[in-house]
């Protein structure tokens, strides 16, 4: 038995000192992902996605019949509203049209004035915005959405709303919590680039490292086990 223990105590304390580090992650990772509830990484108690509509049935008196002209194979037609006007959307193929309800015109994309008043419009604090950009490719915390509008705020948690710049549609909420919660997300799964793939290499090469590590102190307990056994 010792020739089995001695390999086994030797393979054990190197595998610890290859995962020590990430069992801390690991651990570390899982306290502050449960301790911070998914509605607040979301945001959802900082800015709602969507507004109550104001407008009723009788406020769209633009001509649906000229709206949907407009529009090759259309597929679904749907009543919505930006800022103080209200929208008629028709959706073709998965590409949805805006239409202003009561001109029957196509919807401009709204300027910056406007992308402002709405996002703050949707926000649930008091807090100004002190930045407003325009990017033609939105950063990884937007789902790199082409063409948003980030419109980030003075609270102490940072909030930025990501907006499209053809519809002013509230894209995303992120936050200091959301970033915190995917930097240890992505200690979590090991994936240091997207952060999203939950099955790669690495993060499957140290798990079954440390379902190693734990088998050989399984075996060096026994060995403990046995000594102590012979001294009684």
């Amino acid at each position: 038995m010792k020739k089995t223990f001695k390999p086994a105590r030797k393979l054990h304390k190197w595998l610890g000192y290859l995962l020590g580090i990430q069992i801390l992650a690991w651990l570390l990772g899982g306290l502050v992902m449960s301790a911070i509830p998914l509605e607040k990484v979301h945001g959802k108690h900082l800015a709602t996605r969507t507004l109550v509509n104001p407008f009723k049935s009788s406020d769209y008196v633009a001509s649906i019949d000229n709206i949907v002209s407009q529009v090759t194979n259309p597929t679904k037609i749907t009543f919505a509203h930006f800022l103080s006007t209200p929208l008629i959307t028709v959706t073709s193929e998965g590409n949805p049209q805006s239409f202003n309800g009561i001109t029957g015109q196509p919807f401009k994309a709204p300027n910056k004035q406007q992308i402002i008043a709405n996002a703050h419009a949707h926000l649930l604090i008091d807090a100004q915005p002190v930045s407003t950009t325009l990017l033609g490719l939105g950063p990884r915390e937007s789902g790199y959405k082409k063409d948003v509008w980030k419109v980030q705020f003075n609270d102490t948690l940072s909030t930025t709303l990501y907006l499209s710049s053809d519809t002013g549609k509230v894209i995303t909420v992120r936050s200091t919590l959301w970033r915190i919660f995917d930097f240890f997300w992505m200690l979590h799964i090991m994936d240091y680039d997207e952060r999203e793939n939950f099955n790669n290499p690495l993060l499957i090469s140290f798990a079954a490292t440390s379902v190693l590590f734990c088998l050989t102190g399984f075996l060096l307990l026994l060995q403990n086990i046995r000594i102590k056994s012979r001294f009684k």
